[in-house]
């Protein structure tokens, strides 16, 4: 494998986001492009994550799978400026990262065993299905933290409301003049931690898509150009309603 990537913010960002979830990924690479998919350690959150061939300037690829500490990739990849170029070279037992600028850095990080199952992202079917701008859904998130460690999703066809409660309580709430729904009615509760963690996608897209069902997972998904960043939670399931 080798690929040639003019800017490698996008990817650095994607990378420092989903090592919040995990710190070990397999890279999938393969004729299409670069993906990665990946489950916490508690099973309760997937990720996904596409690059296309498209988004590379330069491409040559089989199917290889390679195992990647991702600390050590963030880090590597933290070290690009703005103008860098990121040439990705995979070896016998490495992944080769140079990085071109004014001078030329070499980086070499081992491959490691991820004994992990392969998994693909579930078939699901959503009856609620919302389109945002992705700072409205960070400033929702932000709100209910104050209050809570969870947080509500309710939609109807003309509304869409974020809320959570404890001894205190916050709720934001979005009619269809402002976000684009298509909904019945639905209801679910989700973990605030992980919500945290997802809607830092916010950063490399001016859209976000959340899709989710009553008592269901939850998909947030960030697209921006070549760019796919999905993620699934499941949802709290509590007898205090």
């Amino acid at each position: 494998m080798r690929a040639k990537l003019e800017s490698p913010k996008v990817l650095s960002e994607v990378i420092s986001i989903i090592s919040e979830l995990v710190t070990e990924v397999k890279i999938k690479f393969d004729d299409k492009g670069m993906g990665i998919v990946a489950i916490d350690p508690a099973n309760v959150a997937m990720v996904n994550f596409k690059l296309p061939k498209s988004a590379f300037s330069e491409y040559e690829s089989g199917k290889e799978v390679l195992g990647i500490n991702l600390d050590n990739f963030k880090a590597v990849l933290r070290r690009a400026k703005a103008n860098s170029i990121l040439i990705m070279e995979s070896q016998e037992s490495t992944l080769k990262i140079d990085i071109l600028d004014k001078v030329k850095r070499t980086f070499q990080l081992a491959l490691i065993e991820i004994e992990s199952e392969d998994k693909e992202p579930p078939k699901l079917e959503f009856l609620s299905q919302i389109q945002m701008l992705p700072s409205d859904l960070v400033d929702a998130i932000d709100d209910c933290l104050i209050v809570a460690d969870s947080c509500t999703f309710s939609s109807t066809p003309d509304s869409f409301i974020i809320e959570a409660s404890g001894l205190n309580s916050a709720r934001a709430e979005f009619s269809s003049d402002e976000v684009k729904i298509i909904s019945g009615n639905s209801r679910a509760k989700y973990s605030l931690e992980y919500l945290q963690k997802f809607v830092k996608g916010s950063k490399i897209s001016d859209r976000v898509f959340i899709n989710f069902s009553s008592d269901h997972p939850v998909k947030i998904e960030f697209k921006q150009d070549n760019v796919e960043l999905a993620f699934i939670l499941a949802p709290r399931v509590e007898n205090e309603d």
